[in-house]
């Protein structure tokens, strides 16, 4: 990743409706254009989890206009940080990536309540990945 260069990151998760739009719409938010952003599933879902979609909402920030993805190989290929959170072997690897693995609850079939807990963990590490990105751009 070259300082003029847009970084990339990948959110993966199996359905691509809880943990990776949360996680998408967070870094989208807090990095504005400065990082680009893609968010998939390996098994997509039909609609995006209502309890997240209200749980974001409740921070200020929108994702009721997201649509579950699939996970592509030109996706992660495209993408310098890959990030999956419960996907398991489904993600392919390749080599020059940075794959993390966030270990976080699964919010389907939660209500917004259970879900909030989820959704500042998430906060949290995308904070702290922005911090990561921008001091490597920065050096």
């Amino acid at each position: 990743m070259s300082s003029s260069s847009l970084a990339s990151v990948l959110f993966v998760c199996v359905h691509n409706a809880g943990r990776s739009q949360m996680a998408a719409g967070f870094l989208t938010h807090l990095a504005g254009d400065r990082i680009e952003v893609r968010s998939a599933g390996s098994i997509p879902g039909d609609q995006v989890n209502p309890a997240a979609v209200e749980a974001m909402k409740e921070v200020g920030v929108d994702i009721s206009d997201q649509k579950p993805k699939i996970l592509t190989t030109e996706a992660v290929q495209a993408s310098d940080y890959v990030i999956t959170m419960g996907c398991g072997d489904a993600c392919p690897i390749f080599p020059g990536k940075q794959y993390l693995d966030w270990a976080l609850e699964d919010p389907a079939g939660k209500g917004v309540e259970s879900v909030r807990p989820i959704r500042d963990e998430i906060k949290t590490r995308i904070e702290a990945l922005i911090a990561e990105i921008d001091a490597k751009q920065e050096s």
